[in-house]
């Protein structure tokens, strides 16, 4: 016999499960950021009906989570779609439908609304989990990529030339004008 798999929404006795299960993609720092972060969640779900928290039970035990959210393809592509945003299996339920039926609660929810597209993201290191989206029939789209602002400031700031070191390519003009006024003073001398 196969041990049944449940899918409910998300309750406030979920929370500790959930912030164990996606505690890599939620905030850190203090402590709380990420359970005080999923409480936000989960009262935005009970208030939007455009928010979703699923939970995935296998045989009444919590085997993983997905959050559904309506937006839009990207800000200057307005086409509706319901996101589905981070599908996680507990790492002891993998390989029993749980995966599959998160991802399904998307595709049932996107249908409900009449939603023609469905989007998800995977962290680029996870092969399994891309392949996984691959064999689903969703295809890479663009590539997200995350830095702290005051990273991609100081890179911005070393890419800028200096006045002390031109760049390259003024090099080469400063060093032909050298070489010119050199030939000048030479021709004056003779």
């Amino acid at each position: 016999m196969v041990a049944p798999l449940t899918l409910r929404p998300a309750e406030s006795s979920d929370l500790p499960s959930l912030v164990e299960l996606w505690g890599d993609s939620l905030r850190s720092g203090e402590a709380g950021d990420g359970l005080g972060d999923l409480e936000v969640v989960l009262e935005r779900c009970e208030r939007d009906d455009r928010v979703r928290l699923v939970v995935a039970e296998h045989d009444g035990t919590f085997a993983g989570a997905v959050l559904l959210v309506v937006s839009t393809v990207s800000p200057l592509n307005l086409a509706p779609m319901v996101h589905v945003v981070s599908p996680t299996v507990v790492e002891g339920m993998r390989r029993r439908g749980v995966g599959r039926s998160l991802v399904e609660a998307g595709v049932a929810y996107a249908e409900e609304l009449e939603i023609a597209q469905i989007g998800t993201a995977s962290a680029s290191t996870s092969r399994d989990a891309n392949r996984f989206m691959a064999r689903l029939g969703l295809a890479t789209r663009a590539s997200f990529r995350l830095a702290p602002t005051a990273a991609v400031r100081a890179r911005i700031n070393a890419m800028r030339p200096t006045m002390t070191r031109p760049p390259r390519q003024q090099l080469g003009h400063v060093l032909a004008a050298r070489r010119s006024m050199r030939r000048q003073a030479a021709s004056r001398a003779s």
